[in-house]
């Protein structure tokens, strides 16, 4: 009889303390499927290979057709002529000899560590001012748009790039101090001539690669219905939809990749970033990157033309579109759940919506109709003047950026070995990319810094959750 007492007794207290914690207000309610990010189509790994796996979704020949793609994503580009005629015409400049130079493991690049190392996956774009025919920036006339830093034999790199980092202390509320550091960018040891006068600089770092096909599945109307460019209902969030030339359509369409939402569709980045990075021509893009005033550059042998054909564009094109996002590992446990919680209340969420529901992908069957959380809503934001960049890009000026999706930041530490935030890495952990926040973002940036210790540490758990 007192076994049964106290089995019913435990039993009370058990049942209480699980009513008694769901009515505690700091912790935010789980939503059935957060843990899956990529809907059905999530990936399983959590090892230093995460962001490398197809997702499971992909059969027949579009499976084989992933590994191809693989390979033209990692392995190196070659110089002209060469025997490995489906791979030569790297450069004559270049930043790096494959997709995966920028971005390792298929995840994060990050800026140079110490002076004189190479940028793992930073680079610098240029332009002047003024714009072309389709509203796109004005390449430099001595380095186009992006400056190469690397030549292939017999070939001079453009330049050189030169950051020096300054240190900013600053104070929580609670008086705990922190730093940020302040990048100044130049760039030096030119070989082709004067920079201009007006030259506008903007550092990009490459992000991870998962989940893109998924992105470009959100319907339009989703992300449109996020555009606030009046501030309407005066939450200091406007969000402005930045509309790019696409090259297959012969139009200008919306804008979803890179920092500046300046890429319509993948493919298109992917032909640039073949091009702009490793100096090889397709159908999209098929004239080299030497300006006119690089002779020698232009003179050299090509890998043909296109170097990179139409299929092997395809293929690739269908790996950057089918890497699956991981699954969460903890996105029921309480402390992730009150850092949920303070980052809906502190206002994070209006920018980096969490949650759509995927349409019709026209290639990809799988990447159709699935629920995804990737924390983004591919609009632009005024980030303020300490993170601008002072160069328009379409309709972004130079003080806006895409909100890049959160899926997967807490597995660069194991993957990539690093925790640079930010477009150019300035940032070494995440507290230090919040406290960067300003113009739309600098409401809660000062909520952040307002928390208490404990509170911080919740959001900080929450976002390496994702």
């Amino acid at each position: 009889m007192k076994k049964y007492v106290f089995y019913v007794t435990t039993i009370i207290f058990l049942l209480s303390c699980r009513k008694d914690q769901a009515k505690d207000p700091r912790i935010a309610d789980y939503e059935s499927g957060e843990e899956l990010p990529g809907g059905n189509q999530t990936g399983g790994n959590h090892s230093e290979n995460a962001f490398s796996f197809a997702i499971p979704g992909l059969y027949g020949g579009d499976e084989l057709n992933f590994f191809v793609g693989d390979s033209f994503f990692n392995q190196n580009w070659v110089l002209a002529p060469a025997s490995t005629t489906a791979r030569d015409g790297l450069g004559p400049t270049f930043n790096s000899r494959s997709c995966s130079g920028c971005h390792p493991k298929d995840g994060r690049g990050r800026p140079p560590e110490y002076q004189g190392e190479k940028s793992i996956g930073l680079l610098l774009r240029l332009s002047k001012s003024g714009v072309g025919n389709h509203g796109e920036p004005l390449g430099t006339d001595n380095y186009g748009t992006q400056l190469n830093d690397i030549g292939i034999y017999g070939i001079n790199e453009e330049g050189e790039i030169q950051i020096i980092y300054n240190e900013i202390q600053g104070n929580y509320d609670d008086g705990e101090v922190y730093s940020l550091r302040v990048p100044t960018y130049s760039i030096v040891n030119t070989n082709y001539g004067p920079l201009p006068a007006d030259l506008m600089v903007s550092p990009r770092v490459g992000q991870q690669m998962i989940g893109l096909g998924l992105l470009e599945a959100i319907i339009e109307h989703d992300i449109l219905s996020n555009v606030d460019e009046t501030d309407s209902d005066n939450d200091g969030i406007s969000g402005k939809a930045n509309y790019v030339w696409n090259v297959e359509a012969n139009a200008t369409t919306l804008g979803r990749f890179g920092w500046k939402a300046n890429e319509p569709t993948l493919k298109q980045q992917t032909a640039g970033a073949f091009l702009g990075d490793i100096g090889i021509t397709t159908s999209l893009f098929p004239f080299n990157n030497c300006p006119s005033s690089q002779v020698d550059c232009g003179q050299q042998p090509n890998g043909g033309e296109p170097e990179l054909e139409d299929e092997d564009l395809d293929f690739t094109t269908l790996y950057v579109s089918t890497l699956a996002v991981p699954s969460r590992l903890k996105a029921k446990e309480e402390n992730v759940l009150r850092g949920k919680k303070i980052f809906n209340e502190i206002g994070c969420v209006k920018c980096h919506v969490a949650s759509y529901q995927t349409g019709h992908h026209p290639t990809f069957s799988a990447l159709s109709y699935q629920k995804i959380w990737p924390y983004t809503d591919l609009l632009l934001h005024d980030m303020g003047d300490g993170l601008a960049d002072n160069r328009p890009d379409f309709l972004a000026d130079g003080n806006e950026w895409r909100t890049p999706p959160l899926w997967g930041i807490g597995l660069f530490q194991t993957v990539n070995k690093h925790t640079y935030y930010l477009h150019d890495g300035r940032a070494r952990n995440l507290s230090e990319a919040i406290l960067w926040h300003g113009g739309e973002g600098e409401h809660a940036k000062n909520k952040f810094k307002s928390l208490d210790k404990e509170e911080r540490a919740y959001l900080i758990q929450f976002l390496n959750s994702l």
